[in-house]
């Protein structure tokens, strides 16, 4: 079905969204759960995000999470999408992310973004404020020269374990970020899929401003955006219903709430305003049949030169979201990895406990040449 170049990669970011009457703690383990589906599918990575004070979003602590998403798979790179770094100090962020390399050799990603806390109310108990963003390009490089040795912030201070290992940093950004990117030499996560022109516009200026860098050689796009498949086009647009009404939801009341059934939400009042919120987030996602969505996304990539597509679907039933990320693997012509021996195929744990002891857990030997080349830029993994 898929003509997609072999090149292209898939992967996923799962925002751990809470569901009526589900508590975070369901959510969080939910999130285990489907890396785990994902990893068996056949995607490249899988990546987990940072929010704060939200009640419909359970992953609060992206590198913690990803710990644990790690320790429950074996082969599917881990990662965050993305650690918002006006909220930490750059030290802080390279030791969480030197202890994840050394646990998890070769598998983690470092993905970082300059969105600052959701409300004032957040900012102020995060010790922040918006014009810390504006310190997002000192940030990041105070961040590498952690990982590097070079940084001249503090002098005579050393992130142990960061320094001298190598873990793929990617910017999350559109407009200013994109050029901070560029400038850095480093993978763009750009979206969202609906807003063509201004992609387009942010790829373009970030593959203009590149300069290669010890991190990246060349210009590494990745496009992100809700992809949702199903039988019909209809299901498919109905897997899109919970987030759209969140979204129109907290546009009006300031709350973002966790996912409710679409038969809910189709039988609900409205109002004027909500109304036009709700329509506006169905409207230009990618979704539909496994034919449509693979032509959907081949024009996406053919048209933004992305080397991969990062799929960040919500919707209410976890069964639909599963089976929509089986249908899109299909699509794209993903190779479903083998699992490691003794672990079954599964939509659901019987219990809500993780594994104690997960196939495949056991720590890899640390490999040789970890350390940052001092010449070319290595391939991005």
């Amino acid at each position: 079905m898929s003509s997609f170049p072999g090149d292209v990669r898939f992967s996923v970011l799962d925002r751990s969204r809470t569901r009526e009457g589900e508590d975070a703690s369901h959510a969080l383990r939910e999130t285990v759960r489907l890396a785990r589906e994902v990893e068996a599918l056949g995607y490249h990575r899988f990546w987990v995000s940072e929010h704060h004070g939200v009640p419909g979003v359970a992953g609060s602590a992206p590198t913690v999470l990803a710990a644990a998403v790690a320790a429950a798979t074996s082969a599917v790179r881990v990662g965050t999408g993305g650690v918002m770094l006006p909220n930490h100090r750059p030290l802080v962020v390279a030791e969480q992310f030197g202890v994840l390399e050394s646990l998890f050799p070769g598998r983690i990603d470092m993905g970082v973004g300059r969105s600052v806390g959701f409300t004032d109310g957040v900012r102020r108990a995060l010790g922040r404020d918006k014009d810390d963003a504006d310190r997002f390009g000192e940030q990041l490089s105070e961040l590498l020269g952690w990982f590097t040795g070079e940084q001249t912030a503090h002098p005579q201070v050393h992130a142990r374990p960061a320094e001298g290992l190598r873990v793929p940093p990617f910017v999350l950004a559109t407009g200013e970020g994109a050029a901070i990117a560029a400038a850095a030499g480093l993978p763009l996560v750009v979206g969202d899929l609906r807003g063509r022109d201004r992609l387009l516009a942010a790829v373009d200026a970030y593959r203009t401003g590149f300069r290669p860098s010890r991190w990246a050689a060349e210009p590494y796009v990745v496009v992100a955006g809700t992809v949702a498949v199903a039988a019909t086009e209809e299901e498919a647009r109905r897997l899109l219903v919970p987030e759209a009404w969140a979204m129109a939801y907290s546009r009006t009341r300031g709350v973002f709430p966790p996912l409710d059934a679409p038969e809910r939400i189709e039988a609900s009042a409205m109002t004027e305003k909500q109304r036009g919120f709700y329509e506006a987030g169905l409207r230009g996602h990618v979704h539909g049949t496994e034919e449509q969505v693979a032509e959907a996304l081949e024009r996406a990539v053919g048209e933004t030169g992305a080397q991969e597509v990062l799929v960040t679907t919500s919707t209410y039933d976890r069964e639909a979201l599963s089976t929509s990320y089986r249908r899109l693997a299909r699509a794209v012509g993903l190779a479903p990895r083998p699992l490691p021996q003794g672990m079954r195929r599964e939509s659901r744990p019987a219990g809500r406990a993780l594994p104690e002891d997960p196939p495949g857990r056991a720590l890899p030997e640390d490999p040789p040449g970890r350390a940052l080349p001092e010449g070319p830029a290595h391939a991005l993994p």
